[in-house]
């Protein structure tokens, strides 16, 4: 990963609507229900990874949650969804950062990741997002990628397709699987993308 991959993902939100990528979800339902199964305090310390344009931010402002950070790589992502929010845009906490570059000043009590952990294809780097979330992640984490069935790339991108079997085997010495489930997400473009959306448990310390 190095600047051209940033470059790459500047561009793509400089030059493309939300109906123009494939990712854009009107209501990240999957993902909000797995929050709602978690009864997280309103308090509770949320990151959403690779959030860019998403609109999981405006629906957990919308149900209270006071404690939220939305990282990405592209600061062009992260200046448009807080046009989009207006002033609630001032009760975010907004980062930019390549995912395994990321050094964060806190933990976190939910780790929410839509297609980001999937753009990692090199062991090290999936090394490096494992580090991360071991130290950081003191509750539940929720991951989803491209299943088995799923687009081999997005965005001209190669991605690293997963089973719900091999995503619980990247993180098991950490964290313990509470759930997993498929998504048939439609695109803007009417076609139809496999995901799986997976939910851990930290693991309690000895």
């Amino acid at each position: 990963m190095d600047e051209d991959y940033k470059q790459h993902w500047e561009k793509v939100y400089k030059t493309k609507n939300p109906d123009q990528v494939s990712w854009t979800q009107e209501k990240p339902q999957i993902s909000l229900e797995f929050i709602e199964s978690l009864n997280l305090s309103k308090n509770a310390k949320i990151i959403d990874v690779g959030g860019g344009e998403s609109k999981l931010v405006d629906f957990l402002l919308d149900f209270g949650y006071e404690n939220i950070t939305v990282l990405d790589i592209s600061s062009t992502a992260l200046e448009k969804t807080k046009i989009r929010l207006g002033k609630r845009a001032s009760k975010v906490k907004w980062i930019t950062s390549n995912i395994v570059d990321f050094q964060p000043e806190e933990s976190y009590e939910l780790w929410h990741d839509r297609a980001t952990f999937h753009f990692l294809t090199q062991k090290k780097d999936i090394q490096k997002y494992i580090e991360i979330t071991s130290k950081y992640v003191s509750k539940v984490m929720i991951i989803g990628t491209f299943s088995k069935s799923g687009p081999e790339k997005c965005s001209g991108l190669n991605i690293k397709q997963y089973s719900c079997e091999e995503l619980e085997k990247q993180f098991q010495n950490n964290f313990k699987i509470l759930n997993c489930v498929e998504e048939l997400h439609k695109t803007p473009f009417d076609t139809i993308q496999n995901f799986i959306f997976c939910s851990f448990k930290k693991n309690s310390k000895p």
